[in-house]
C-alpha cells in the first residue's frame, strides 16, 4: 500500500446473517479457525438480517473459509486509504472525492493500521478515478468557517 500514498483496491465481503444469537460468532469463530486476519470489518442490521462487511489479508482465503459457513455472500472491490487518525483524515478525503464528482456509496474505517493510523475502507462510483484523484498531491486544508450561536460567521 505504501508505494501508492497508502491507496489499494481490496476485496470486501459481505455476508448476510439472520438476527439469531450465535450467527455473528459461528463466522467469527470459522474464521478465526482458518487463521484469517481482519483488516477491517462493519456489522449493521435491518430488520431481517444483519449485514458484515469484511476486509481481510488473503481473499482467496477467506472465500475458502466462507464456503463452509454457507451464508449469502457478495464481493465487491473497494478502495483502501491508510490515514492519519487525527480529525479531519475522513473529511479530507471525502472532500477531495466530491470535488471530483466520486460517490462515496458508504465507508467505515479501524484505528488499528500500522504507525498508530486508520485505515479507511470507501465504497466509491468510480475506483480508477478515486484513486487517481486520492494520488494527486493533496492541497492544504482549506479553512472552513463555522456559525456561531448568532448566526454570523466567524473563521476558524
Amino acid at each position: 500500500m505504501a508505494a501508492n500514498h497508502g491507496l489499494s483496491t481490496q476485496t470486501q465481503f459481505s455476508l448476510f446473517l439472520v438476527n439469531k444469537p450465535g450467527a455473528l460468532a459461528k463466522v467469527l469463530q470459522r474464521l478465526a479457525d482458518g487463521k484469517i486476519n481482519i483488516v477491517a470489518m462493519s456489522m449493521m442490521d435491518s430488520t431481517e438480517h444483519g449485514v458484515m462487511r469484511l476486509v481481510a489479508e488473503d481473499p482467496a482465503h477467506v472465500r475458502a473459509s466462507l464456503k463452509e459457513v454457507d451464508l449469502p455472500a457478495t464481493e465487491t472491490d473497494v478502495l483502501t486509504a491508510v490515514l492519519p487518525n487525527r480529525p479531519g483524515a475522513l473529511a479530507d478525503v471525502v472532500e477531495r472525492l466530491s470535488r471530483n464528482r466520486i460517490s462515496v456509496n458508504y465507508a467505515y474505517c479501524t484505528t488499528g493500521a500500522a504507525g498508530g493510523r486508520t485505515l479507511g475502507i470507501f465504497k466509491v462510483s468510480s475506483l480508477a478515478k478515486a484513486m487517481q484523484t486520492l494520488s494527486e498531491r493533496k492541497p492544504k486544508r482549506k479553512q472552513t468557517a463555522s456559525i456561531r450561536g448568532n448566526g454570523r460567521a466567524r473563521r476558524k
